[in-house]
């Protein structure tokens, strides 16, 4: 559990510090792609599959989805 910790605290506080002079659909993109991809590798891992897998996946899904929000912000 203290791995998943980590794994989530680090990238937040990059994206927290990196995210300033971005376009909102940069900075869409990026927090979608981000949570994406941790909560791809959270289901992954719960389902029995593989946490990079889902990670993969999830952040790109999420990486669409937040690009789509910030253009239409």
């Amino acid at each position: 559990m203290k791995k998943i910790g980590y794994l989530l605290a680090i990238p937040a506080i990059a994206f927290s510090v990196g995210c300033t002079n971005m376009t909102p659909t940069q900075q869409g993109t990026l927090s979608g792609a981000a949570m994406g991809a941790a909560g791809g590798a959270v289901i992954g891992s719960l389902t029995g599959g593989s946490a990079g897998v889902g990670a993969i996946i999830g952040g790109a899904a999420g990486a669409v989805a937040g690009n789509i929000y910030g253009r239409n912000q």
